[in-house]
């Protein structure tokens, strides 16, 4: 059947139009220049980027530095792409070679503190990227030219004021007086660099950048190619599992919470952990074992097990192989990737878990009814952007054995605070400008329960941007009236492939769309992570702290606790 399409919603679309007609030169200023197949210097997009106006780089055309979109920037690349020449993108490793780049497999790999993205460092300035869909150049362009921007920009401020001197070791504050800028930003950016700090100014203040850019063609094809490449493991597991006719059940996760929630593993470990914390552990763990011991912190203990069991084993890795034989002792998989698409996967049969390592959280759970199940969850570590079309497309055109689909992801918020918790019955999508109206398969009344620092809002509306640079503050006021509060990167993707799960027309452009029956459970949430109208600075400058967890495992609990429902695994 056909899936309705409701006249009574005008389009946002034509809109955002007027109110992004600076944004979309932008767009098509880069996209443009790109197809040329040499070299383009990146500062020709400088003053198209600054005309934008985005609302997490504001003051990229003032004299005063916008540390806000330096930090963001500066985490999304990675170190040393200061020392640069050029960036060279492309698809996959075989256009490299094609194009004379490389080898890469001979580059010395690179990895951004926080993006998921294939770097390699070559000879003589050269920089390898790869990318995963064409969400990737539009979140890397303008990340990009930022960082060129503002690292000029400080480098004009550190030779004027003449200053940090030789054998000077600059602080925040001293950063703050002399150059401007809050403090607080000032320490985040020296946590990001590290002992590196006093070096990283100097080198500031004697190299200016001006970086430039190519890309190595690039198509639809290629992209569907690659996100095939990257599921194959994942079917053969699935098929090696036994279970590869059950029902299938997908979730856009991160790679941690839902397997904690299952395996038992931290609170197996929890006498390691604490010992860790008491020892080892930073400062604001030791305070807040603390506040538990003397029960002055209303958080969930399981969920600070789970914070510090992630600390501990990114400072001891030699420890995570006790983890993962653990993890495979219930038949969990994870399988990683080795093509442009850095998106890991966990297969997990539902059968081969035991119910008595589980979260109590997740309720009571029928053992024997579990180990009756031939479901299997499998949990992507959420896709950026058009990523997600094209992963959930593979899959079911791989798989007829969908039989739920279920989106954690992280998104601004436009009318609600960090750690927020937020379910949406409408998503606009840019991509397409189409707007879903869903039928979410979550309520506020499936996450508050198990909230002990944020709030769950449901009956909110979603718009999914093309990237966090290209968005204004014109863009964010139109949503804001409109009263789209969510403002994120996969869902209206997610949307266009499970429209064509439901149907037999591909996605529709500019149209209304009722998924009020679809052939799959579908439900999405989620957390805040950054404020938009304060300059995003808490995405870009940090991650979620162990309060920010909160909202991930409430989530997380929701999601399994619907899926052992659907399967007659939990009681009550």
């Amino acid at each position: 059947m056909p899936l309705s399409r409701p006249s009574f919603e005008p389009s946002p679309r034509d809109v955002v139009a007027a109110a992004s007609e600076e944004v979309e030169l932008y767009q098509r200023t880069y996209s443009t220049l790109l197809r040329s197949s040499g070299e383009t210097k990146l500062r020709v997009l400088e003053s198209s980027h600054r005309a934008m106006g985005s609302s997490l780089h504001p003051l990229a055309a003032a004299d005063e530095l916008d540390l806000g979109a330096f930090l963001y920037a500066t985490q999304r690349l990675p170190p040393g792409l200061q020392d640069g020449r050029v960036i060279v993108m492309g698809q996959e490793a075989e256009a490299f070679a094609r194009a004379g780049v490389g080898p890469l497999e001979e580059w010395t790999v690179a990895e951004a503190p926080a993006r998921r993205r294939r770097w390699f460092e070559g000879p003589d300035g050269v920089w390898a990227a790869l990318l995963s869909s064409t969400s990737d150049l539009d979140d890397l362009i303008p990340t990009l030219v930022a960082f060129q921007i503002e690292w000029n920009k400080l480098a004009r401020r550190l030779r004027t004021v003449g200053w940090p001197r030789a054998h000077q070791t600059p602080g925040a504050e001293d950063c703050a007086r002399h150059l401007g800028g809050a403090p607080a930003d000032w320490l985040r950016l020296q946590e990001a660099w590290g002992t590196a700090f006093a070096a990283r100014l100097g080198l500031v203040a004697e190299h200016p950048l001006s970086l430039r850019v190519r890309m190595l063609g690039g198509s639809a094809v290629g992209y569907a190619r690659m996100t095939r490449r990257w599921w194959a493991p994942v079917s053969r597991a699935l098929d090696d599992s036994g279970l590869g006719d059950g029902p299938l059940y997908v979730a856009s996760s991160n790679t941690h919470s839902l397997v904690n929630l299952v395996t038992g593993e931290a609170r197996a470990r929890e006498a390691d952990l604490v010992a860790w914390v008491e020892h080892e552990g930073p400062i604001e763990l030791r305070d807040e074992l603390r506040a538990f011991r003397e029960e002055r912190t209303p958080g969930s203990w399981d969920n600070f097990l789970y914070f510090v069991a992630r600390e501990f084993h990114t400072a001891r890795p030699d420890e995570s192989a006790q983890r993962r034989a653990a993890e495979g002792g219930v038949g969990i998989a994870h399988l990683g990737s080795t093509t442009a698409l850095r998106v890991a996967a966990q297969v997990i049969p539902l059968a081969r878990l035991d119910p008595a390592r589980f979260d109590a959280r997740l309720g009571t759970v029928d053992a024997d009814r579990l180990r009756a199940s031939r479901a299997v969850l499998v949990n992507v570590d959420y896709p950026l952007g058009l990523a997600a079309y094209n992963i959930l497309r593979e899959i079911t055109e791989d798989r007829d054995t969908l039989a739920g689909l279920y989106v954690l992801g992280k998104a601004a918020t436009l009318n609600a605070d960090v750690g927020d918790v937020m379910i949406s019955s409408v998503v606009f999508d840019e991509h397409s400008g189409t707007t879903y109206w869903l039928d979410n398969a979550f309520g506020v009344e499936d996450i508050t329960p198990y909230l002990r620092f944020g709030t769950g809002l449901d009956n909110q509306r979603a718009v999914t941007v093309k990237s966090t640079f290209l968005q204004n503050r014109a863009y964010l006021d139109f949503y804001y009236r409109e009263a789209f509060t969510v403002v994120e990167m996969e869902a209206g993707p997610y949307c266009s492939a499970v429209y064509e799960i439901a149907d037999a027309d591909r996605y529709p452009v500019g149209e209304a769309v009722n998924f009020s029956k679809l052939p799959i459970d579908f439900g999405m949430i989620h957390y805040a992570s950054d404020t938009p109208y304060t300059q995003a600075r808490t995405l870009g400058a940090r991650g979620l702290s162990y309060h920010g967890m909160d909202s991930t495992y409430a989530s997380s609990i929701a999601i399994l606790r619907r899926i052992l429902g659907r399967e007659g695994a939990l009681a009550g």
